[in-house]
């Protein structure tokens, strides 16, 4: 059974939303997938660590979905075992004041992972393709543009550009780019809205707004097919997850993001001659107390 899935939903060629499956989970059950997803987390846990200790690069993962598609349970599943000094989750909300007074990619650029750390955004400099380019009057709280006729078709080959010179800046300068989709079928996310109802547990996860911009989905995924399109680089690939099964979403991004720091080269110190005899040293003064 083929159970490493990392490689089949990478992007490649033109990439097309109607195309793509959204419940896509192999040939595991789903107990199969849990305990898949505890091994491979132990694999990243150990792959972590050696990116710390390695220390010259940094990972940045970046997850966009359409609400409901299971973002936060994805980071809670498969990053729950990392060391938490080692990696830090960013969720980018609507811009502050202080944001909008500065270019669209500024408040990403001071959430960037160090070297040596994984960096999750949860949501991304990719909304101000997505609910931006939905609802091109949020814009204008930029304060460049008097109107929202200045958003045309230039502004937005702008934007991509952006976004691409930006990606293509980290990958040059030590930061390796994993962007994940997570695409949730529009019947499946109402089925999840609904639970967010009925499950007291859950109530505090549902807002109205919700309901709006549902309303728009078919907006928002002609939005991520162009937007997936504009920016799906080999040094910042784009993966499309099926993620009507949360479960199967998890073990493939988990493989993803284990495939690609194994792609990245990393390596333990080497400490020289003198170190080594100096460990010793140290050691012999230990045992003589």
């Amino acid at each position: 059974m083929d159970t490493n899935f990392s490689d089949d939903f990478l992007v490649q060629g033109k990439f097309s939303i109607k195309k793509t499956s959204t419940e896509y989970k192999g040939k595991l059950t789903k107990d199969e997938g849990a305990q898949l997803l505890i091994q491979e987390k132990e694999k990243l846990r150990d792959l972590q660590e050696k990116l710390y200790a390695d220390g010259s690069k940094s990972l940045l993962v970046v997850l966009q979905a359409m609400d409901a598609a299971g973002k936060d349970s994805l980071i809670e599943h498969v990053f729950g075992g990392v060391n938490p000094q080692g990696c830090n989750v960013t969720s980018f909300k609507t811009p502050s004041s202080k944001e909008y007074s500065h270019d669209f990619l500024w408040r990403h650029y001071l959430a960037l992972p160090q070297k040596g750390m994984i960096g999750i955004f949860n949501r991304s400099h990719y909304e101000s393709v997505l609910v931006c380019k939905v609802h091109p009057e949020y814009n204008l709280s930029e304060k460049t543009w008097d109107s929202v006729k200045g958003f045309d078709d230039k502004f937005w080959e702008n934007r991509y550009e952006s976004i691409r010179n930006f990606e293509k800046h980290l990958a040059q300068n030590g930061t390796t780019i994993v962007k994940i989709f997570l695409n949730v079928s529009k019947d499946e996310q109402k089925k999840r809205l609904i639970d967010r109802i009925d499950e007291q547990e859950k109530n505090w996860k549902f807002s109205a707004a919700d309901l709006p911009e549902r309303a728009l989905f078919d907006q928002y995924m002609e939005n991520y097919e162009t937007a997936i399109n504009e920016t799906n680089k080999k040094d910042a690939p784009w993966y499309v997850l099926p993620a009507d099964n949360k479960w199967f979403a998890r073990v493939a991004a988990v493989q993803i993001i284990i495939d690609t720091l194994e792609k990245m080269d990393l390596k333990f110190p080497q400490l020289s001659d003198n170190e080594k005899l100096g460990l010793q040293e140290a050691k012999s003064t230990l045992e003589s107390e």
